[in-house]
């Protein structure tokens, strides 16, 4: 992920590295935070899996176009209250393992940027085949 063009700028450049949460279901299931574990490997000082909370469980995004991705996150995502203020003007990539439809990145994106974030840029270790039907 390093070897990406401008990883090192994107990251330099932040002032917080957040990993997409799993829900607590999903974090039970798996023993581990994939995301979470690129992070702290990105930037290790900046990776903080406590800024950014999922707020319920959905349903596997794996098969559904991405309009129905879109619809199944909403109010999945929230800001720790009691770190929201501190969000304000900061600069803040957001990390995820597998990206097809950018439907989980485009929610926590924006529950960062109504929170107040300046810049949000993301990395991702993968990226999938859309499917025929997005």
């Amino acid at each position: 992920m390093l070897s990406t063009p401008l990883a090192d700028d994107v990251l330099d450049n932040a002032d917080l590295v957040l990993p997409i949460p799993l829900s607590p279901q999903r974090l039970a299931f798996r023993g581990f935070n994939q995301s979470w574990e690129l992070a702290q490997h990105l930037s290790p000082v900046k990776a903080d899996a406590q800024w950014l909370l999922r707020t319920r469980d959905t349903p596997s995004q794996r098969l559904l176009p991405r309009h129905e991705r879109l619809a199944n996150l909403v109010g999945a995502f929230a800001v720790e209250p009691l770190r929201a203020a501190q969000l304000r003007g900061k600069r803040v990539v957001l990390v995820d393992d597998v990206m097809t439809s950018g439907a989980s990145l485009h929610s926590a994106a924006r529950v960062l940027r109504q929170a107040g974030a300046a810049h949000i840029s993301a990395l991702v270790l993968a990226r999938t085949e859309s499917l025929a039907s997005e």
